[in-house]
């Protein structure tokens, strides 16, 4: 079991369940939301209309999670100042700018400019969340490594929790995605390589491309792979799942080991299509027992992320040595 400070221990605490497991609502889109919002002309959409359906949306769902996601520009002191997001509830921030640079095969991650772990700190988010693009074999990979151990160390001055997202890519350029065997041991291979101390949790894909491998069975060896490579909790990002599917994911995770999910568009992407008052009767009467049933499910089932961290010995005189 390995140590946490108090402040990142304190921080992880106000994400989760009380039994330690996290159910929390990703919603820092940017410009994936703007071409969700209108597919024929992305541009077209306004910051005020993606600021507009994030408040909705966190509204609506954040009372049936343990945390929310979002994103500096458009989401996270919008929600806190509308009163969108209630004061009970976690916040992490993203840090990093949205895209990549560089060439598809070799892709870089940077900070948003203007934007840093220290000013998330300030604003009172419980966590930050970063961003990378990463494939063990890209030429771009020991840059990538770097890039997350200098965020880590970022978030250990600031004693807040490091919350580390990772995509693979494939290096094929005509490829469109890895083949499922390499999709597999991508994912493993990046828990392994990039979860170093200082990434207090890890965002994961599912390990497996589950249209060429539909066996649960199957599932349930990939994640439990996963779950040995990985140093720290994970959680189970949604992607581009439907939402029964992604159900059956979720379970197979927590079963296997993870502590719980990072939910985006599997449980809302139906609402970006609506308007008004259809919008606000999706969003509470489809989407949010959605959530509430995966919060449930994660609760039940997933692996608390106590079991990874303890506090250091706290005595009278703690704080002269923090």
């Amino acid at each position: 079991m390995q140590t946490l400070s108090v402040g990142k221990y304190r921080h992880l605490q106000q994400c989760a369940t009380p039994r330690g497991v996290f159910a929390m609502l990703a919603l820092d889109h940017r410009q994936t939301l703007r071409k969700a919002l209108n597919p024929e002309s992305p541009a077209s959409v306004s910051d005020a209309d993606l600021i507009g359906f994030k408040r909705q949306a966190i509204a609506a769902l954040a009372p049936v999670s343990t945390a929310v996601l979002l994103d500096p520009e458009f989401g996270a002191a919008q929600c806190v100042a509308s009163g969108a997001l209630p004061g009970d509830v976690g916040l992490l921030v993203a840090v990093e700018a949205t895209g990549y640079t560089g060439d598809p095969t070799a892709r870089r991650s940077q900070i948003l400019p203007g934007w840093s772990v220290a000013k998330a700190k300030r604003m009172g988010a419980s966590a930050v969340k970063l961003l990378v693009y990463y494939h063990p074999d890209s030429a771009t990979a020991a840059e990538i490594e770097s890039f997350v151990r200098h965020v880590a160390a970022e978030c250990a001055t600031h004693d807040i929790p490091l919350f580390l997202e990772s995509l693979s890519y494939a290096l094929d350029p005509a490829g469109k995605k890895l083949s499922p065997d390499e999709r597999r041991r991508v994912v493993v291979e990046t828990a392994r390589r990039l979860v170093s101390p200082g990434v207090d949790v890890l965002k994961a894909e599912f390990p497996l491309d589950i249209t060429a491998q539909s066996g649960e069975r199957a599932w349930a060896e990939a994640c439990d792979e996963l779950s040995a490579a990985s140093i720290a909790p994970w959680v189970l990002l949604s992607a581009s799942a439907d939402y029964e599917t992604y159900v059956r994911q979720v379970r197979v995770a927590c079963e296997a080991g993870a502590s719980g999910v990072a939910a985006g568009r599997a449980v809302w992407k139906e609402a970006v299509g609506l308007t008004g008052e259809a919008r606000a009767a999706f969003l509470r009467d489809i989407v949010r027992p959605r959530l509430a049933r995966l919060t449930a499910l994660c609760d039940a089932l997933a692996r608390p992320w106590t079991d990874f961290y303890a506090l250091p010995a706290i005595d009278s005189n703690w704080y002269a040595r923090y």
